[in-house]
């Protein structure tokens, strides 16, 4: 059945009946859910069935962003909080059982989503943050060197991965030189090739056999003087050839502000640029119908790569006692680590 190269978000709990006809007309690939569309186990289940009876496909992606910390969209009362990906290093005792701690929370995770019907996390966050860049990775980021962030990284893929949940490695090539927010406005990093070869990219070319990658709106200089990676020709060859990632390419969330011009001009550009599938998450329908006129079928090489994306779900979830499992991770963070404080990271936009 023939996809639109987008996903999109919803406006509430619930589906309306604008978007229920809107869903159903546009056909998108996948769908992603925020804060704002979060109640119970009950309502969430509902709601995940709902916009895959719109597309009618029992296994359209839901996605949504649960990487712990303050972004996490489903938390207390039903599901469990959990720490920012920095944590676990100052939680365990040596690198050796940080990958433990990270394994086991991802795998948790993946239980809470699949319960739900959520079948994607835009998690882990491979961005490996600077001296004075930006807190919009900060505690998100799992170390502040490439190498343990690339073995701690590929510890959350892959408790989610057998969890029967995809992860999504963020933000391609890095976001960890940016100085400014993207919500807000387009950072620009100066950094030689070398340098980022060398440190940012490294976690990345480490994971880039993992399913699904997203974006950065950051500014590369040394890749491309007047492009954000997300639509530069230049910056998604070298994602692809340099770091050899071979998966599904997401563009991040189109209504931040490091992007300019209309939604639609939004999406063509970053298309054209390389990316498999462009991200609208505020839910926004006159915001959705303008990104749908960017956007075309999903065809070609891109849709072989959503394709073996989804082929990578586990039907049958890695064996797991919850009770025990959530005990035992409980029970080696209590009292070591406090989550991040802050809001929760694009809540304000979405």
């Amino acid at each position: 059945m023939t996809r639109s190269a987008a996903i999109y978000g919803c406006s509430g709990h619930r589906l309306t009946e604008d978007e229920k006809a809107f869903f159903a007309e546009v056909r998108p690939w996948g769908f992603i859910v925020f804060r704002r569309n979060v109640d119970s186990p009950e309502q969430m289940r509902a709601l995940t069935d709902e916009m895959r009876d719109c597309v009618g496909d029992a296994d359209t992606p839901v996605l949504i962003d649960q990487e712990g910390g303050r972004v996490q969209r489903m938390g207390p009362p039903h599901w469990a909080k959990y720490p920012p990906a920095a944590a676990f290093l100052e939680a365990a005792d040596g690198l050796l059982r940080a990958r433990e701690l990270v394994r086991l929370g991802a795998r948790l995770m993946a239980h809470d989503l699949k319960s739900v019907g959520v079948n994607v996390d835009c998690a882990p966050v491979l961005d490996v943050p600077v001296q004075g860049a930006h807190d919009t990775s900060g505690a998100r980021a799992d170390a502040r060197a490439p190498a343990t962030g690339a073995r701690l990284g590929r510890a959350a893929a892959e408790g989610l991965l057998s969890g029967g949940v995809l992860p999504v490695i963020k933000h391609m090539p890095g976001h960890g030189r940016a100085f400014a927010d993207t919500h807000k406005e387009l950072p620009t990093v100066h950094a030689d090739l070398a340098t980022l070869d060398g440190w940012d990219f490294a976690p990345f070319r480490a994971l880039s056999d993992m399913p699904i990658g997203m974006t950065a709106h950051i500014v590369f200089t040394a890749i491309d003087r007047k492009h954000p990676a997300t639509q530069s020709k230049k910056a998604i060859r070298m994602i692809r050839e340099r770091l050899g990632f071979g998966g599904l390419l997401l563009s991040d969330d189109l209504v931040m502000n490091a992007l300019s011009g209309t939604l639609t001009e939004r999406a063509e550009t970053s298309l054209k640029a390389g990316c498999d599938l462009v991200v609208h998450w505020n839910g926004d329908m006159a915001e959705m119908r303008q990104v749908a006129e960017g956007v075309g079928k999903l065809k070609g090489k891109a849709a072989k790569r959503a394709e073996a994306a989804l082929a990578r779900i586990v039907r049958e979830p890695e064996p797991l006692d919850v009770f025990a499992a959530r005990d035992r991770f409980d029970a080696l963070m209590a009292g070591r680590v406090e989550a991040a404080k802050g809001p929760d990271v694009g809540e304000a936009q979405a």
